[in-house]
């Protein structure tokens, strides 16, 4: 006979007093679990829930050892973070971090040279940091001079700190961006279109390169700025055309003036040369006279000095010093004796000599 106890011994009492909905809803459910692990007998559903454990246990794993190694680049580096906190920042290599989105890490190209093209876009050019673009609304500015313009550039920049470039600043890319039209405003609105068009665009580059690395530095973005280039500066397209016919205008004035100028530096210097020919053949022909006359004034006050001393000897040693230069001179000689009272006539040899040869 059973005991009391056996009654009160299970908290659903005995199984003959158990409601046929509670017995309908435990086979219910073990029957969707023989369903779920395969069916069969008791041996095979252990064996097919092992079976299942063992392939998620083998895909855990795989999914963890697929997510704890990582290749940096050359040109860049990793920052990790470790539950969204800065970690480190990792160098190029192969490297392992904790899986399953414990350790979460960001690629930054530091070593390469990064661009953002404004007014224009380079075909094939996909550059994550490029930001967004608004091509027809950043060209537009306005002169200091109150004139129109559309102006095209590139910024040429390299990320400094990638730790201020993630963390300081929600979007780096697109800060810079603005940052860019702004100071390029600025610089250009203190300028006159023709400054900005012709003969002021180094002075731009630069003056935009320096305020622009200020700003970065101030808004700490770990940007460094390498180059500001300016492209193509165009007026609005209503005013182009006579733009471009003003362009010709100014360009044909500076070609004639460029072609006067070449002709002055050429006609202008070959006269001044022969002048200062001219006036040095004249002062050594100046010297020359002098010279002369100097040397003939000293030697006649030599032979005056001569000839008082003894003037019948002088006048005689000049009257031969002076034949012996003039008969060398002359072809045809005469000579007479003062003793002769008549010519006599001469046989002229010397022409007799010429009509022979």
């Amino acid at each position: 006979m059973p005991s009391q106890n056996d009654d009160s011994g299970s908290p659903w009492g005995s199984p003959s007093q158990s409601s046929p909905d509670l017995e309908l809803a435990l086979k219910e459910s073990v029957d969707r679990l023989k369903g779920l692990f395969g069916g069969g007998s008791g041996n095979n559903n252990g064996t097919g829930l092992v079976k299942i454990l063992t392939i998620g246990l083998l895909l855990f794993v795989a999914l963890s050892i697929w997510s704890a190694y990582y290749t940096v680049p050359s040109d860049s580096v990793a920052v990790v973070q470790r539950f969204g906190n800065h970690l480190k920042e990792v160098p190029p290599g192969l490297h392992f971090k904790l899986p399953l989105g414990i350790d979460k890490t960001t690629i930054v190209p530091v070593k390469r040279q990064l661009k953002q093209e404004f007014g224009f876009a380079t075909l094939g050019a996909r550059d994550p940091y490029q930001g967004t673009r608004d091509g027809g609304r950043e060209t537009q500015m306005v002169t200091g001079d109150l004139n129109a313009a559309l102006v095209e550039w590139v910024v040429q920049y390299r990320i400094s700190d990638p730790v201020k470039f993630l963390f300081e600043v929600r979007e780096p890319a697109e800060t810079l961006r603005y940052v860019s039209e702004s100071v390029m405003r600025e610089v250009v609105g203190d300028r006159t279109v023709d400054e900005v068009i012709t003969i002021g665009r180094q002075e731009i580059e630069v003056e935009a390169l320096i305020k622009m690395q200020e700003l970065s530095t101030k808004y700490v973005m770990g940007i460094s700025i390498d180059q500001v280039q300016l492209k193509n500066i165009n007026p609005p397209r209503p005013v182009q055309e006579s733009f471009n016919e003003v362009n010709q205008a100014q360009q044909s004035k500076e070609k004639l003036i460029n072609e006067a100028r070449r002709e002055y530096n050429k006609v202008i210097p070959l006269a001044e040369g022969e002048k200062d020919q001219r006036i040095r053949e004249a002062d050594g022909y100046r010297l020359k006279r002098i010279n002369e006359a100097e040397g003939d004034a000293l030697r006649f006050n030599a032979l005056f000095a001569e000839y008082q001393k003894a003037p019948e000897v002088t006048r005689r040693r000049i009257y031969i010093e002076t034949m012996q230069s003039v008969l060398p001179e002359i072809t045809s000689k005469v000579l007479m004796d003062d003793s002769v009272p008549g010519l006599l006539p001469l046989l002229n040899l010397n022409r007799q000599k010429e009509q022979q040869q």
